[in-house]
């Protein structure tokens, strides 16, 4: 299977080497009531971890069974091909069903429970990374216009293919997650400020220059961009105010005209590329960090 973001693979193919044996081994003529009870205990506990996608303890438990079945034999068993192939359809099935748990269903993009796992996951596992951490959250600038002049259906194909051009050019291990309606965040790690910016900014030009036209003639789309950038993350500074302080730039730049990147040096807000030239900063009058 294949997916547009980073972090979720295809479980490889079961090999020789590491296969634990059959999940519904039957005892040999012979065997005792004591060992036939211990061989489905195995299995049992082995099929509740499979379950639940613990694939390496559900082995050690039928690798146990298997041992147990084949105790007075001297030839290690040769395992059916029939029931390799099913463990790696389900093991298969398994990471499917987990990549689609994580993906927004429209976009493709992940969703906003990846984001908050992930979130935490990388700040629990910086450890001193150098250049920091930026969230930009993105929102399409009057989109219920786009509704309601062209029809929800042309609104769907603009969030795809902005989705499209957001994830272009991401850094390594960063990743695009629908934050809810028609906004979206960027989580750009081991980045410096302006270099997390400057992304921004490059997303913000490649959404305005599009040639929407190709989806319907008089078609205008352009986004407002906050950017939340951390130096050392995880230091006084959760992923919740993070996301809080991105949001509060969002509706700076929105504040600000629109299709524009708003940002925080030193305690000041600007607004980056051609927009810092034309219009004044205008500030939330509150903002919740």
């Amino acid at each position: 299977m294949t997916g547009l973001g980073r972090g979720i693979t295809e479980p490889e193919p079961v090999s020789d080497d590491d296969w634990p044996g059959p999940g519904g081994a039957h005892m040999p003529d012979g065997a005792s009531p004591d060992g036939a009870s211990l061989v489905q205990l195995h299995e049992s506990i082995a099929t509740l971890l499979a379950s639940r996608g613990q694939w390496r303890q559900a082995y050690q438990h039928l690798r146990s069974a298997l041992e147990l079945v084949h105790a007075d034999r001297t030839e290690p068993p040769r395992i059916p091909e029939q029931l390799r192939r099913e463990v790696d359809r389900l093991r298969r099935e398994h990471a499917e069903a987990r990549e689609q748990s994580i993906r927004d269903s429209l976009t493709a993009s992940y969703n906003r429970r990846y984001l908050d796992q992930r979130l935490v996951t990388l700040l629990s596992e910086w450890g001193g990374k150098p250049g920091g951490l930026a969230v930009a959250l993105v929102d399409l600038d009057w989109f219920k216009q786009v509704n309601d002049t062209f029809g929800h259906l042309i609104g769907d194909r603009v969030l795809q293919r902005v989705v499209e051009l957001l994830q272009d050019g991401l850094p390594e291990d960063g990743f695009c997650a629908r934050y809810g309606g028609e906004e979206f965040a960027l989580v750009l790690p081991a980045v410096d400020g302006p270099t997390a910016v400057a992304m921004a900014e490059a997303a913000r030009i490649k959404v305005e220059n599009h040639d929407w036209n190709k989806i319907v003639l008089g078609l205008r789309v352009t986004v407002s961009i906050g950017v939340a950038h951390e130096p050392a993350p995880g230091v006084g500074v959760g992923p919740e105010r993070q996301l809080r302080q991105a949001d509060g730039l969002l509706y700076t730049a929105k504040q600000s005209g629109r299709n524009a990147v708003a940002y925080r040096v030193g305690g000041r807000t600007f607004l980056a590329g051609p927009a810092a030239g034309r219009r004044a900063v205008t500030e939330p009058r509150a903002l919740a960090y």
